[in-house]
């Protein structure tokens, strides 16, 4: 057994090691529909063992499936989901799992290789399914060079800026839950009920938060375009993102920066937010030459357990904030 695991583990390495961030598999491979698990048996088991790429799809999954699941999240705290790089541990972890959630519209694109090839035969559940992406490709009219549009298909990932789309999750999370594990389906049902109802307070709270900015200063300009599907719901205007595309580890030229600040300037931005998880050098560089102050936000990744953005709730409530204290 040993021997059969280490064998797997160097396949699945020398998978990661060829294919890299240039895997071209599709959404529908990677992330069959949620909630269509009907290829699964159901598990007698007392937990689920789940896996969750990242703390915030994990955080939600966490507020669904309660004490009823064994839940793992791949990403640790604070690291950039279009860069984490998985460990041996993980591809473990995966193998034994009875369901992996991932986010869904390519946000887990350097994951593809490890979901494909771990193993175990665990069903692969999209959380964003059924929401309509933003299509990203106006964004890149005047540039279409950026390899990242490509990696998500033309298409913004960060669904979860909306927690209207969240409640499109919970729902693919409580289904997929209750048809793996349907001795727990009324716990999973409640569950989903009593966030599905915190939810839509935060949505509440939010369009009140917004309503002390005034529509000509909802202006939104983030370290990488992750604030599309926020900007929309809530009246905002996303001008312009200093990591040009939806990735933080595209690299802007000099001509992208340059066009940035003209934009900047000719709308009278009062802010750049950045991001916890990138180096904020080049964003604290344009804010520096437009003289405008810099805020950090929470983008791809929760806060630790002791800080301000613990929990999805917590990480909406913290991110509105602040956008609204440096534009009202």
């Amino acid at each position: 057994m040993r021997n059969r695991l280490l064998a797997t583990l160097s396949i699945v390495l020398l998978a990661l090691a060829i294919t890299g961030c240039g895997s071209t598999a599709s959404q529908e491979q990677v992330a069959p529909t949620a909630p269509t698990t009907q290829d699964a048996t159901p598990v007698a088991a007392d937990q689920l063992k789940v896996i969750a790429t990242t703390t915030i799809v994990g955080d939600v999954v966490r507020n669904v499936g309660g004490e009823a699941i064994d839940l793992t999240v791949l990403l640790p705290i604070g690291a950039d989901p279009h860069g984490f790089e998985p460990a041996p541990a993980d591809i473990a972890a995966v193998n034994s799992a009875d369901l992996v959630f991932i986010n869904g519209l390519e946000l887990e694109h350097f994951l593809e290789p490890l979901l494909e090839n771990a193993g175990g035969g665990a069903p692969i559940i999209a959380v964003s399914d059924g929401i309509t992406p933003i299509d990203g490709t106006e964004e890149h009219e005047e540039d279409t060079s950026h390899a990242d549009e490509d990696d998500h298909g033309g298409n913004d990932p960060h669904t979860w800026t909306d927690p209207n789309n969240v409640m499109v999750w919970v729902d693919n999370i409580q289904q997929t839950l209750s048809q793996l594990d349907p001795a727990n389906e009324q716990s999973y049902a409640a569950n989903a009920t009593a966030y599905k109802a915190e939810l839509q307070t935060l949505d509440g709270w939010i369009r009140g938060q917004v309503s002390r900015v005034s529509e000509d200063n909802r202006k939104l300009v983030t370290d990488h375009a992750v604030f599309g599907y926020f900007a929309n719901q809530y009246g905002f205007e996303q001008t312009g993102a200093v990591i040009p595309g939806y990735s933080t580890l595209s690299e802007p030229s000099a001509q992208d920066v340059a066009r940035l600040e003209d934009t900047l300037r000719s709308f009278g931005v009062r802010a750049i937010f950045v991001g916890n998880t990138i180096n904020e050098a080049l964003a604290q560089r344009v804010a520096d030459d437009l003289a405008i102050q810099l805020v950090q936000i929470y983008t791809g990744s929760l806060s630790a357990a002791d800080g301000p953005a613990a929990s999805y709730l917590d990480y909406m409530r913290y991110n509105t904030e602040a956008i609204v204290n440096a534009l009202q």
